[in-house]
This record gives C-alpha cells, structure tokens and sequence, in this order.
C-alpha cells in the first residue's frame, strides 16, 4: 500500500512509523511504553487498510486515534493528538521564521540572497516570499530522487530552483538589430522601427528590461557598436537637414557624406560645406553622447522582476571600426567615466570591451586609441571588463576583418561569466542564444568524503586539510584520486540527468509565455506560433554542468592548493579535464549544448561549506572559513603576484566554455595608473585566457562627490559627511552596498588580497 504524505509525495506504507509515534506518545503519560500493544495499534490499522491502494497520512492517523481511544490507555490518545499537532507546528516553525525575518527585514543569507535585489521593499519581500515557499515545491514535485537526494546532501545545487516552475530560460544575448530595424509589441504598446540615436538607445533599454521579466537570468547585447552605428548615421542626416531648413539651404547631396570620425571642433575658420558637416557633426556627437548617458541611467533605474530589481545587463562592444560605431564606443565610454546623476559610478550595465588583435589592441590597429580610453575608463570605473576574442577557443573560422557583419562571429559574453558559442543545432555565434540553467557541484564534499574512504582502505589516520601532504602515503594518493574521480563521475551524472528533466520540463511551454523572448529574439522562434512548444528552439541554448571549491578539494587531496603547488595544479587540470570528457559525453548522449562552467557562486559561497562543516567539523583550508572559493580560482586570501594567478587560471578556461573569469585585485588608486589595466589585458593576451576584470575599490561621498580608493574611508576628508558608498565587485558585477551581500561573500571579501605588488609564488616573477 502506498501512503500520501502532506506534500503530495507517495511512499511505501512502513507501520514502523506507527510503532514510534505511539511509542513517543506513551513516553509522555504516566503509563508509560507499552511497546507490544503499539505492534498490535499498528497491525490493526494495517488490516483496515489492507483492501486500499493509497491512503492520506491524516486517514491513518485517525485510524491510529480511534484504535488507540478504544484500549484502557485512553491518556496516550490524547498525548498522540498532542504530538500530531506539535508535529504540524514543527513542520511551519521554520517558513514561519523565514517569513518573519523577512517581514523584518533581517540581514541573512536568506534576505541577502543576491545582492542585486533589495529584498527589504514591498515588492522584494513578495518576492521572497515566493521564491521560499516555491523551493519546497520543486524538491517535492519536480526533481527525481536523486537529484532530490543529492542536494539535500550537498553533492549539488540546483540554481534559480525558486525560478524551477516557471520554466523560464536563464539569459539571452540579444539580436537588437531585429527589432531597432523591425519594431516590437510589448504589453499593450508597440515600438515603431528606430530612425534616430534617442530611440535606438530607448528600445535597447526597453528590449532588455522586458525580456528580463520572461527569465531568470541576464540580458546582454553582444554587438553594441555595431547595432547602434547605423543610428549615428541617420542622426548625422537628421542634422544635416535641419541645419539645410535653419539656413535655408539644400544639404541633401552631403547627406551620403562619410566623415573620418565623429570628433567635436569648434567652428571658427569653417566656412561653406565644411562648416555645415562640422555643425552637424558637433550636434551629433552631442546627441550619441546624450543617448548613451540615458541608456546607462536606465539600466541604472528601470527596474523589473515586480518592481524590485534593476535589468541584469550586459553590454559586449569594441570591435566597429566604422566612425559611426567608434563614436558610439567612445561615448559610452565617456558617458560611463562622467558617471550617473552626481557622478556616481554606474553598476549596470555591465561593459564588456572586446579585445581583437588588427582591431583594438595594437598601436597600429584603428581602435586602439579607444582601447587606452577603455583602459583609463576601467581604472576609475571598474567597467569595461575585457573579452579576448584572441583567445583559440574564442575564435570563429568564418571571422573576416573585411566583413561589416563579422560581429555574427564574434564570442560575447554575460557580465557575470556565462559564455554562449558553440552549437551542436545551428550556427556558431552567442547572438539569440544563452543558457537554459544550470546546476554546481560541491568539489569539497566529495573530496573529504573520498579521503575519508581512502584513509580506512588504506589504514591509515590523519587530519585532513591544509598541511597533511606529508602524512599521505603513496597508496592513500592513488587510492584517493581513485575514488574522488569515480564520485565526481556519479555526481556529474546526476547534474547531468537533472538538467536534462529540467530542459524537458521548459520544453513543455508554449511560445506565447514568452510573448517577447519567443518573438524572434531567441533563435528560431519567429517560426513558432503562440501555441506552438517552444522545444524545437530550446536546443540552441546551453546547460552548465558548474562546479566550486576547486582549491578547497585539492587541498584536501594533496595538502596543498593550485596556487601553492605543482602537484596540486596537475591534478586539478586532471579534474576538470575529465569534468569536461563526461560533459561532452552528456552533450553527445542526450544531443543538447552542455558545458562546463567555472560557477559564479554568490548565495552558493556558504551553503555547501556550511553542510560540509556540520558534517565532517573544521577542517583548515577547507571548512574554516564561511565560504569555498569561486570554481577554479586561487583563493582570495593567497599573497602572489597577478602572473602567477594567470599561469594558474590560465588553463582552465579552455576547459570551462560555459563560462570563466579572472580577476586581479589592484592596490592603491587605479584612476593614477590605467597601465595597470592594460598590464592585466595582456596577461589575458599571453596567458589565452577567454574573460578578465580588475578588481579595485571607490569610495565616494554621496554629499560633495569626493571619491578615492581608500576601502575604510568612513569620514569625508572634503565636507566632513558620512553618507559614504563604497562600491565593490561581488561575482562578476558590482554592487553599491555590501550590505546586501551575505554572510559568505562578506567574509570573502575580507579576506581579499591584492596581486600586483603581491609577494611572488613558487619563485615566479611576477607582473
């Protein structure tokens, strides 16, 4: 017979469950433990239901209190009726004290979940309250056992679980050119096709924000530049024209006109043709200037996702050489460097500078006095980071510098890290595509547990963690990696499995849920009719098989981290090497875009090391701290010079095309020292790295508008105000407060060093 448990579930019935709950009620009257007539309790109510195929927990445990009223131990009647509802309790203790520390707007890992929602307003606290109530569900309802399982233990987590029921798609890098040149309906307006710069910017705003609503990711453009070019022309002839009407003059024949580059000068001297291109010139340089700072003051407060949250988003650029698409890169750099309202720097959107060699990276390439810009702009700004399209794995063999569409084969990226590029079901190009979801495996746990097994195989006994590599024998070694390569093996089998239910579950939707995704903007999906699944097109994106703790799981193998040791750094190339053989095995059985992804943990930082702690105690380097490191990363805390952390992360891009990053932690005042930036750009360069950012820190006063970089500044030395924002990068974007940040991610940036004048490693010289 089968038992319908509260949260729909359906179990085998086990009246050993009956046997404890009576027992547990006899232990709280003065009777006391009758054990042989809970047996009998249990035996009757099994016949009573022994002509039924299914019954409900409450049917049984009525069974269970009639059976019990009709014996001389009437009192343990009532003590089971007390237990069964302290039981109801305990099980809404705990969403009651969710919900109530979300009422009261408690700083938790709950409430500081993502550090881009304000979960303290109306609409951030609903949605809270959603995403806790839905999780619960999905365990229930939607993962198998395994997967169910598997995170309960910590093996893996399943991202934007709370998102899990909506089968919504994770992000998208969007085709703006279809809709600047075709128009769209949103809600119950429509867009008519662009004609000038203002609109242009306007509906890239507008594209990003409203598909934002349709998923649970970001939103990226991946060919700024060359979307918006077109849009300074016409601009340009616009101007052109009411300088004709202004002076009654016909300027139609100079409307084909082709300046040099879009660069400002003052008037003086021009007379005729000259002076009307240069008018016009001036003005359109004033209005791309203009659109460029709106686009980033919306992206700053639009918000979406119920009112809550600004756009995720991510814009990719650096490549159009045409004037019109260098105008529109300088100014948003320009526009970026001024900053928003007073002066204050821009957390979104999040800027991707796309460094190509012949086109932006050398003295002699045409955009290379727009890379030093960049590179100035970086230094004050923290955007943009950098893309190497010179990396192997990020190039395209259909590329062509003589192309004036060669952005098509262009790799862009998700601020955050999520790359978009290969494709078993269609063209290769990140544009229209993004990722379905993704899910992250625990390296840590599986580690302590496989050194566990291997030290009672081995007979031997030792503590684990930093500093135990001279207690490992050479059997504890080989039977240990024996071992954790088989879990991983079994864990990434499961992530894989998940994420295929998960891409089948979404492939259940039909168009019309994504009225503005599946309107053209995701691949394909202009065939598709409202009713139609969205199946069919769903095979162009990608599910990241991710994982965390890399330098924490090595540690526990070896005694030592990547960053620290050879032998370490081998075995964790070795690790994601056959990580990436058992996600190409899963692409070609189940035929659908997986990857592996160097995880952007932010909530994640704790969880799994919190789980491990309870589970194994503190182990040093490992557990000891509130967080594991991010993926492949040296951990935070390791003093050694920005050269040394490339040749150590280097490797591992080429193994994680879901998506990477790498990151050097500048000391001191960037704004004095852009060579600095451009010292990281060619680490990437000579490392064949595929993403990079520098981290850095500003400080600004919110009353007078000083800035520095001094991260303790509390006091503005210029006015004398304590309304100072400190602003910090947390996983790949930045974010204006760290007290939204949560408790892991707190504790890592603490623990932060800084890499350039950091002491060297291994003996390695350093940048």
């Amino acid at each position: 017979m089968q038992v319908i448990k509260r949260d729909g579930r359906v179990v085998e019935f086990n009246p050993e469950r009956i046997v404890k709950a009576v027992t547990l009620a006899m232990a709280q009257t003065p009777g006391g433990v009758d054990i042989e007539l809970a047996n009998k309790i249990a035996t009757d109510v099994q016949r009573k239901l022994e002509d039924k195929n299914q019954a409900t927990v409450y049917e049984i445990q009525d069974l269970v209190e009639k059976r019990l009223m009709s014996t001389s131990r009437k009192e343990v009647a009532q003590s089971y009726i007390t237990y069964r509802y302290n039981r109801d309790v305990a099980r809404k203790s705990k969403t009651k004290e969710v919900f109530l520390d979300i009422i009261g707007a408690k700083a938790n890992d709950i409430t500081r979940e993502n550090a881009n929602m304000n979960a303290d307003t109306p609409a951030g606290m609903m949605m809270k309250f959603a995403s806790e109530t839905t999780k619960p569900f999905v365990d229930d309802f939607l993962l198998s056992h395994e997967a169910r399982e598997a995170v309960k233990n910590g093996y893996i987590h399943v991202h934007d679980k709370d998102y899990y029921p909506t089968k919504s798609l994770t992000c998208l890098q969007h085709p703006l050119d279809k809709i600047l040149k075709n128009g769209f309906r949103a809600g119950h307006g429509s867009s008519r096709p662009a004609k000038r710069i203002e609109t242009a910017s306007i509906i890239g705003c507008i594209s990003m924000e409203t598909v934002q609503n349709e998923m649970h990711g970001g939103q990226a453009i991946p060919a700024f530049d060359y979307y918006l070019a077109p849009y300074v022309k016409m601009t340009f002839q616009e101007e052109l024209k009411k300088i004709g009407e202004l002076l009654d003059k016909d300027l139609s024949k100079l409307y084909d006109y082709q300046p040099k580059d879009y660069i400002k000068q003052d008037l003086s001297g021009l007379k005729g043709e000259e002076r009307d291109i240069q008018a016009a010139i001036n003005n359109t340089v004033s209005r791309v200037h203009q659109a460029m700072e709106a686009f980033i003051h919306n992206m700053n407060t639009i918000h979406s996702r119920g009112g809550n949250q600004v756009v995720f988003s991510s814009i990719n650029y650096g490549t159009d050489t045409s004037p019109e698409g260098r105008c529109i890169i300088r100014e948003i750099l320009l526009s970026t460097e001024r900053g928003v309202g007073n002066g204050e720097t821009p957390i979104f959107p999040i800027q991707i500078w796309k460094k190509k060699r012949g086109v932006n990276y050398e003295k002699k390439d045409p955009n290379y006095d727009l890379y030093k810009l960049a590179c100035k702009v970086t230094a004050k700004r923290f955007f943009p980071n950098f893309i190497n399209l010179d990396a192997t794995f990020n190039q395209h063999e259909k590329w062509d510098a003589k192309d004036p569409e060669r952005y098509r084969y262009e790799c862009a990226t998700m601020g955050c890290r999520t790359r978009v590029f290969e494709n078993r079901h269609g063209e290769k190009t990140s544009i229209g595509r993004g990722n379905l979801s993704f899910t992250t495996i625990n390296l840590p746990g599986l580690a302590i547990e496989a050194a566990l097994e291997a030290q009672e195989k081995c007979g031997v006994t030792f503590e684990l963690g930093k500093g135990s590599e001279e207690k490992m024998t050479a059997s504890f070694k080989k039977t240990v990696k024996k071992i954790f390569m088989q879990k991983l093996e079994d864990v990434a089998g499961v992530a894989a499995r998940q994420l295929y239910d998960r891409y089948k579950f979404q492939s259940t939707a039909i168009a019309k849920q994504f009225p503005m995704l599946m309107s053209g903007l995701w691949n394909g999906s202009e065939n598709l009719r409202p009713t139609d699944t969205v199946e069919p097109v769903l095979k162009e994106g990608t599910l990241g098989v991710g994982f965390i703790g890399l330098a924490e799981a090595l540690t526990v193998l070896t005694g030592k981290h990547h960053g620290e040791s050879d032998e370490s750094q081998k075995l964790g190339l070795e690790i994601i090497s056959n990580l990436k053989e058992m996600v190409t095995g899963f692409a070609d059985r189940y035929d659908l875009n997986y990857s592996v992804l160097a995880t952007p943990a932010e909530g994640l930082a704790g969880r799994f090391t919190k789980i491990d702690r309870k589970k194994y105690g503190t182990i040093l380097g490992v557990t000891d701290k509130d967080y594991y490191t991010n993926s492949n990363h040296v951990p935070v805390w390791y003093k050694c010079t920005a050269e040394h952390k490339a040749k150590i992360e280097a490797p591992y891009h080429d193994l994680t095309r879901g998506g990477h990053i790498f990151y050097i932690e500048l000391d001191g005042d960037a704004v004095h020292n852009p060579e600095s930036i451009e010292a990281v750009v060619d680490l990437m360069d000579k490392y064949n790295m595929g993403y990079g950012s520098v981290n850095h820190t500003r400080s600004r006063c919110m009353t007078c508008g000083f800035e520095n970089a001094d991260a303790n500044l509390t006091v503005c030395p210029e006015c004398g105000s304590e309304d100072i924002d400190v602003i910090q990068r947390i996983t790949g974007y930045l974010v204006g407060t760290t007290s939204r940040w949560n408790q892991g991610k707190l504790a890592e940036l603490k623990d932060r060093v800084t890499h350039i004048d950091g002491g060297d490693a291994n003996g390695m010289k350093g940048a």
